[in-house]
């Protein structure tokens, strides 16, 4: 079983940046790839950023290129979700998902093991 703890939600201000965390624990060498979502209120979970676990390939959400910036630590099982520029649109719960091998896409439906969230709220 694996875990997935996320951490380095908070309050900023639009403009300012912030990086999230994602630690794994078990055994995370089973994930393929490893990605972030967000679901602001009253809105359905959408996808932000992955990241293949040992090739480092990455794609990004439009919404989110050029501000946003995912990376991983394979030594620490950790991924991280830099995040610049933010903007008030960007205020959300942060999620961390990971994805087994055979599953692809970017929807929610594409991963199967997610963490308990990170709130993020930018203020304008």
């Amino acid at each position: 079983q694996v875990a997935l703890v996320e951490s380095g939600g908070g309050l900023v201000q639009a403009g300012g940046s912030l990086r999230l965390s994602c630690a794994a624990s078990g055994r995370t060498t089973r994930y393929s790839a490893m990605g972030w979502f967000r679901q602001a209120p009253g809105k359905e979970r959408e996808f932000v950023a992955r990241i293949q676990w040992k090739f480092g390939n990455i794609y990004y959400a439009d919404s989110v290129k050029g501000r946003f910036t995912i990376s991983r630590d394979i030594v620490k099982n950790t991924v991280y979700l830099q995040m610049n520029s933010l903007k008030p649109e960007d205020t959300a719960v942060y999620y961390c998902a990971g994805q087994y091998p055979g599953q692809y896409g970017f929807g929610t439906a594409d991963f199967s093991s997610w963490g308990q969230g990170t709130q993020v709220n930018v203020s304008s």
